[in-house]
């Protein structure tokens, strides 16, 4: 198996290079919900990539599926400040938390693939969802400050109440019942705000 090459991690990649990595991540996210056990080749394959492409971005599957996850993570995290530079406090954190359940049902999806890859002996272990939870106390704060939600909710009351998008299975009217429960957290946040 090739070996991946050493990079600091603070090298940009070129942007034919940025691409190639984009799209893996995108097939390989898409392939591994459906199957946990899809092969690499398969995924390079369906991204258009070579073997060496593929390898070089990620040279075996525990790197790669934690890629996926890391990813995801930090995507959903960077859209908090973007959300709150364009929106209303309240109305970003309403779209934010959007964006987090959709993350939240793709990793539910890469369940199987994650815990195959962190539960081996000596496996790498899952990456915590600091960036996560960084990004809802920044919505959190703004809104707070903005008096459109209760005063003194922190990240720990809201993961904890956001922990029922889990309790929420698979089927047809999922979307529904996500968007159904996303607005009945919001509602609780409003109650007893300052500016309302």
């Amino acid at each position: 198996m090739p070996q991946p090459k050493k990079d600091k991690p603070d090298t940009p990649l070129r942007s034919d290079a940025q691409r190639n990595r984009e799209r893996i991540l995108a097939v390989a996210t898409e392939e591994l919900t459906r199957c946990a056990n899809v092969p690499l080749s398969a995924i390079a394959k369906k991204a258009g990539v070579g073997q060496g492409t593929f390898y070089r971005n990620f040279p075996n599957r525990e790197a790669l599926v934690l890629e996926i996850y890391r990813h995801g993570m930090q995507q959903v995290a960077r859209a908090a400040p973007e959300m709150l530079a364009t929106r209303e406090p309240d109305l970003a954190l309403r779209e934010w938390m959007d964006r987090l359940a959709e993350f939240a049902m793709t990793k539910a999806g890469l369940a199987d693939a994650i815990r195959l890859v962190t539960s081996a002996p000596g496996a790498p272990e899952k990456p915590r969802p600091t960036p996560l939870e960084e990004a809802a106390e920044l919505l959190l704060r703004a809104n707070d400050e903005a008096g459109t939600i209760r005063p003194g909710v922190t990240g720990d009351d809201f993961f904890l109440v956001l922990g029922g998008l889990w309790l929420i299975g698979p089927g047809e009217d999922r979307q529904r019942r996500v968007t159904r429960f996303l607005d009945f957290v919001m509602d609780g946040l409003r109650a007893g705000a300052p500016g309302r």
